[in-house]
C-alpha cells in the first residue's frame, strides 16, 4: 500500500521538492490577491473566503489541490509584516535565511525532550545558548551564566517567577511597574504568588524612588520586574538605579527585555541596555528584533545553579544511568516536553549576519523610526507623543477625540490599506507605529502618514482620500 511521502529520509529531499515550488507559487499568487498589508473587508469577509477554501476540512476523500488552495488563500488573508505598511505591533518580517533554516528544523522533526532524538540539535542549542547568555550577562560573572530557548517573553516571563520562587524557598512577591507587561501578573496569579505589587510609572518608566519605597515596605522575598522595551512606546526603565535598589534591599531583579533586549546586537545602541547584566533573569525574543518566524524566546539566567529547579526524571527520557553514562539530560531545559528545534533558525541566522549584521538592522529600523517621528512632527494635522525610544512611534490626529483615533486605525485595517496599532497613554489614545521592516524606504514612511490623514479627513470631515 503506497503512503503519502515523508519529510526527511532517503527520498525526503525529492518529495519535497516540487511541493515547495507549488508553495512559493501559492506564496506569490497569494499576495498579489492581497495587494496590500492585510485583506480588506475586516473579520466577516476573511472568515468567508477561507471557508470557501478550505470547504470540508475533513473530506472522505483527499484533495491533490488543498496544499496549493490553502497556502494561496492563508497568503492571501494574511496581514504580511514585510509590507511597508504592516506595522502595528511587535511582529518582525523574517528573514529569508531563517524561514529556510526553519524548513530542516520541520523535515527533520527533532524534539529536545531527550537526547536519542535530538543529538545535534542539543548540542547546537547549547552553543547557541552560551553565546546569547554572553551577550546578555558576559563574561565577568563571578557565577556561570546560561539561558534556555522559549516560545517567547510570556514562557521566559514564567519562567523567570518560577525560578525566583523555588530561590526563595516556595514564595516571592513581584513588584512590577504599571508599565510591565500582562504576562508578568498573569504569571504570578498562575504560580499561585500573592497579588503583585504595581508601582505606578505616570512617565512611563519605574521611578526608582517610588521602587525604593515599594520595596521599604514590602517583608518578605521579592522579585522586581523591570522593562526593557515596553510595547506600547518602546521605553526603558532605568537599568543601573533599579539594580542599585534591587541590591541594597536583597531583591532579586528581572528585565523583561523581549523587545530591547536585541539592542545588544548594535554598538550605537548597546549602551541603552546598561545595567542589563545586573539582572538574575533576562528576557529576550528574536522575533522581534531578531527578525526569526515564532518561536524565537530566550531566558537569560546569571547563575546557571538556578536551572537546577528544572530538573525532571522520567525514565524513559533521561534515566540515571543513561545520564551517568554521558547522555545529555535535556528534561530541565525547559517545561514543556516535546520541544520543536527553534535553535536551528537562531544559530543559522547568528552565524549568516553575525553581531554586525544583525546590529546594522537594528540601526536601521530605529533609523526609520526617527525618520518617521520627523515627518509627523512636521505635519500640521498630527501631534508626536515624543521621539522613538526604538522603533515605535506613537502619534495621533491633532485635535481628534480618542473615538476617531480609534476609528482611523479600525478604517485603515478594514479598507486592507495600513495596519497601525494603539496605545493608551498620559489619558490618551494614540495611534502606534512600530517600525522592523529595515526595507522601509521614505515615500513608504510618507505613504503611511498620508494614509492616517485621508482616513481621519474622510471620517470627520467627509472628504473622499486620494
Amino acid at each position: 500500500m503506497s503512503h503519502p511521502p515523508l519529510a526527511s529520509g532517503p527520498e525526503g529531499p525529492r518529495a519535497l521538492r516540487p511541493m515547495l515550488d507549488t508553495v512559493l507559487r501559492a506564496l506569490d499568487t497569494g499576495a498579489r490577491a492581497r495587494g496590500g498589508p492585510l485583506p480588506a473587508g475586516g473579520p466577516q469577509s476573511v472568515t468567508a473566503r477561507i471557508r470557501q477554501a478550505a470547504g470540508d476540512i475533513l473530506p472522505d476523500q483527499g484533495d491533490p489541490h488543498a496544499l496549493r488552495t490553502l497556502v494561496h488563500a492563508f497568503t492571501e488573508t494574511a496581514a504580511d509584516p514585510a509590507h511597508p505598511r504592516c506595522a502595528a505591533h511587535l511582529h518582525c518580517p523574517p528573514l529569508a535565511v531563517a524561514a529556510a533554516a526553519d524548513l530542516a528544523a520541520s523535515a527533520l522533526n527533532p524534539s529536545l525532550d531527550s537526547w536519542d532524538q535530538a543529538p545535534g540539535a542539543s548540542a547546537l542549542e547549547h552553543l547557541v545558548a552560551q553565546a546569547l547568555s554572553r551577550q546578555i550577562h558576559g563574561t565577568g560573572q563571578p557565577t556561570a551564566p546560561d539561558s534556555l530557548i522559549t516560545t517567547g517573553g510570556t514562557e521566559s516571563n514564567q519562567l523567570a517567577l518560577l525560578l525566583a520562587r523555588e530561590a526563595h524557598g516556595g514564595t516571592v512577591r513581584l513588584v512590577c511597574g504599571a508599565n510591565a507587561h500582562h504576562s508578568l501578573p498573569r504569571a504570578a496569579w498562575l504560580l499561585g504568588l500573592p497579588d503583585p505589587v504595581v508601582v505606578p510609572t505616570p512617565r512611563g518608566t519605574f521611578d526608582p524612588s517610588a521602587l525604593d519605597d515599594a520595596l521599604t515596605a514590602q517583608p518578605g522575598p521579592v522579585l522586581v520586574a523591570a522593562t526593557a522595551g515596553t510595547t506600547d512606546a518602546g521605553y526603558i526603565d532605568p537599568l543601573p538605579e533599579i539594580a542599585a535598589r534591587c541590591a541594597d534591599h536583597g531583591a532579586r531583579l528581572h528585565v523583561d527585555a523581549a523587545y530591547g533586549g536585541g539592542l545588544l546586537f548594535s554598538d550605537r545602541h548597546r549602551p541603552r541596555l546598561t545595567g542589563l547584566d545586573a539582572a538574575d533573569t533576562v528576557t529576550l525574543d528574536l522575533h522581534k528584533l531578531g527578525w526569526q518566524p515564532v518561536a524565537a524566546g530566550l531566558l537569560a539566567v546569571r547563575d546557571a545553579r538556578d536551572l537546577a529547579a528544572l530538573g525532571q526524571r522520567a525514565d524513559y527520557l533521561n534515566a540515571a544511568d543513561d545520564t551517568e553514562a554521558g547522555l545529555p539530560d535535556l528534561l530541565g531545559r525547559s517545561l514543556r516536553t516535546t520541544r520543536r528545534p527553534d535553535v536551528l533558525k537562531l544559530a543559522v541566522t547568528l552565524k549568516t549576519l553575525g553581531r554586525q549584521g544583525l546590529g546594522a538592522l537594528i540601526d536601521q529600523v530605529c533609523a526609520r523610526a526617527r525618520d518617521f517621528a520627523a515627518l509627523v512632527a512636521e505635519h500640521p494635522g498630527f501631534e508626536l507623543h515624543a521621539p522613538p525610544v526604538i522603533s515605535t512611534v506613537l502619534f495621533r490626529p491633532a485635535d481628534a477625540t480618542d473615538a476617531t483615533v480609534a476609528a482611523v486605525r479600525r478604517s485603515l485595517l478594514t479598507a486592507g490599506r495600513a495596519v497601525l496599532g494603539r496605545a493608551r497613554l498620559d489619558g490618551r489614545l494614540w495611534l502606534k507605529a512600530t517600525l522592523l521592516n529595515p526595507a522601509t524606504g521614505p515615500d513608504d514612511l510618507a505613504a503611511l502618514l498620508h494614509l492616517a490623514a485621508a482616513s481621519r479627513a474622510t471620517l470627520v470631515e467627509g472628504h473622499t482620500p486620494r
